[in-house]
């Protein structure tokens, strides 16, 4: 099933595969706090299945989310994977028993997460794996890329993306390897979520959209934030005859061209809305009118 999209390209390239424009998150399958088991794993399993059903090819999660229970589901719900589904992991943070996000990026605790992402989703390569970085005072920026360039080079990841970086890193990062896309903050309201994020997205878009990078904005909803909104993104929603959730993906899709949101959910009815948001056709003038709105 192929999805279709009113607002610009429905297809993006990320490295050397071709995914839709809107990608499920599997943050929120978890447990609460993105902790723990879902309250029930059949109903998480039955949102997987039916964003694959939908026409969705690129499924965003990490180990640390559980941890170790979101690629736990998917690989129940879908492996074997169908050849054109792309799963893209993180690297580069863990949680603590208090359910605290810390940075994980030496060296070899980024191969360690590698190896989890590998064994938990049963898969033989990482087609694409963001370095999620967090400020950590004994590594640099640097050494963490050195080190998911030599996973690279050995064949553990297919592709290299960055997430939560600013502009200078994406520049430095560029010029030692292909990066596929960046995964950063970037939503109508500014909402961010329990992990530190980087400044200035607009700037990070604007260098992604220079370079042809797909750029996946992490908490495209602001935590479902905006699936209640009111004001200016409630009043257009009402015009366009859909929901404000639907309008803040809509916005998200006309923005950019690289744009590629990944909504999560864990509830098929959300899902099903999220995805009707490619109906939602946006002029520029609507574009503009809501850009205000966003931080």
């Amino acid at each position: 099933m192929m999805l279709r999209f009113a607002n610009g390209p429905a297809t993006i390239k990320l490295g050397d595969r071709e995914v839709g424009r809107l990608g499920f998150g599997a943050m929120r399958l978890t447990g609460d706090d993105v902790w723990g088991e879902p309250a029930d794993p059949s109903a998480a399993h039955a949102v997987l299945r039916r964003a694959v059903e939908l026409g969705i090819n690129l499924i965003d999660t990490a180990w640390y989310y559980g941890p170790h229970v979101a690629n736990r589901l998917i690989a129940e719900a879908l492996h074997p994977y169908p050849s054109d589904l792309v799963i893209a992991t993180k690297l580069g943070a863990r949680r603590l028993p208090d359910r605290s996000w810390v940075p994980y990026l030496r060296p070899d605790d980024l191969r360690a997460g590698a190896e989890e992402d590998l064994r938990s989703l049963r898969l033989e390569q990482l087609p694409l794996v963001h370095l999620r970085w967090i400020e950590q005072p004994d590594v640099t920026f640097a050494e963490a890329l050195d080190a998911m360039i030599a996973l690279a080079r050995e064949g553990t990841i297919r592709a290299i993306a960055l997430s939560n970086v600013n502009v200078e890193q994406l520049e430095y990062a560029v010029t030692r390897t292909p990066i596929a896309c960046v995964q950063n903050l970037f939503n109508l309201g500014g909402g961010g979520g329990p992990i530190p994020t980087a400044e200035r997205p607009e700037a990070v878009l604007a260098a992604c959209e220079s370079r042809g990078i797909g750029f996946l904005p992490f908490f495209p909803l602001a935590i479902g934030e905006l699936a209640w909104a009111s004001g200016a993104l409630s009043a257009a929603a009402m015009r366009h005859n859909c929901k404000p959730a639907q309008l803040a993906i809509a916005w998200l899709l006309a923005r950019s061209p690289v744009m590629l949101p990944i909504p999560g959910t864990n509830q098929i009815g959300h899902l099903e809305e999220n995805v009707g948001a490619l109906h939602v056709a946006l002029d520029r003038a609507t574009v503009a009118e809501l850009a205000p709105n966003r931080c």
